[in-house]
């Protein structure tokens, strides 16, 4: 039987075959070799160097139409998308007016005494003057103690009070509003008005000072909030207004005459002594001094008074403006 013939492993060869084989005439299907059997199977002809590039064009512009349908695919669903969902018109003052409204309507707005309560809150101190202990007849140790109020005015820890609060105090004691208690020391005093000025042995970290602000602009009618510790009871807010300024209070006792003060009429006792008071945004104004009452009651009838800033925070040393 006659052997099929071997290609070459080169490409030439493979070539000049494959030429060969292109130029010879294709033999009918019924034809049979000589002995009778029907010829050999031709064997896989490679496809020439022009058939695999043309493959190759045509994959390459198969798969870049398929590129564009895809792009257009895309445009077309980004414009879908703009006409169904509009861009939204712009703003106008009609709308900006709308939503405040709606926000005052559904919105429950602080009252302007607890706004200022909130911002001078963290300078307000407890402060508690102690005498020399003292042992009663059932041999117990006591010591007489005065409670007032205190404000910050510098953040290094420099208090203002009254001076009737700590004077002849063997030891002062402040408590700071979150909660730190500290021993402290009178580093200036202002008779005259009744003031001390307190340094704190030991301080909060967040120390925050009390915003001053000058008395020179209020009227009778302005709003005012008195915070301090009544009875030691507080930290304490009262609200009312101012009733006068350039008052002169005469204590009790006849023993001091105080001049240049605002008259208010937010409820003030005793314990309040030293403490803030301040306008509707929380801005020092006074310190209360004293409450006026004809029964000569240690009660508070409508009528207290307070030394204006710019002479306490002159007791410390400090021009608040």
């Amino acid at each position: 039987m006659r052997r099929p013939a071997l290609y070459s492993s080169s490409s030439r060869s493979g070539h000049a075959l494959a030429d060969a084989a292109d130029a010879s005439p294709t033999a009918p299907a019924s034809s049979t070799s000589g002995n009778g059997a029907p010829p050999p199977p031709s064997p896989a002809k490679p496809p020439s160097r022009a058939t695999r590039f043309m493959r190759h064009v045509a994959a390459h512009n198969i798969r870049l139409l398929w590129s564009v349908v895809a792009l257009l695919a895309l445009m077309l669903a980004i414009s879908l998308s703009f006409s169904l969902h509009p861009p939204g018109h712009k703003l106008t003052q009609k709308d900006i007016n709308a939503a405040v409204l709606k926000t005052l309507e559904t919105t429950v707005l602080p009252s302007p005494a607890a706004k200022a309560y909130d911002a001078i809150i963290p300078s307000v101190v407890r402060v508690v003057g102690l005498g020399k202990p003292v042992k009663s007849k059932d041999g117990d140790e006591h010591s007489d103690r005065s409670v007032g109020t205190g404000v910050v005015i510098v953040d290094k820890g420099i208090i203002l009070t009254n001076l009737h609060v700590v004077q002849g105090a063997e030891t002062i004691k402040v408590t700071f509003s979150d909660g730190l208690e500290s021993t402290a020391s009178i580093t200036g005093v202002q008779p005259e008005n009744d003031l001390a000025v307190l340094q704190a042995h030991k301080i909060p970290d967040d120390m925050i000072a009390a915003t001053l602000r000058s008395t020179a602009d209020l009227a009778p009618g302005d709003q005012v909030v008195a915070v301090g510790y009544p009875f030691g009871i507080g930290p304490s807010a009262s609200s009312g207004v101012i009733s006068g300024l350039g008052r002169t209070f005469r204590s009790p006792e006849g023993k001091q005459q105080l001049t240049n003060l605002i008259q208010f009429d937010a409820a003030a006792n005793p314990g309040n002594s030293g403490g803030p008071l301040v306008t509707m945004d929380g801005e020092v104004i006074g310190i209360v001094t004293a409450i006026y009452n004809p029964n000569q009651q240690r009660s508070f009838v409508g009528i207290g008074f307070a030394v204006p800033i710019e002479n306490a925070a002159s007791a410390a040393g400090v021009p608040p403006f």
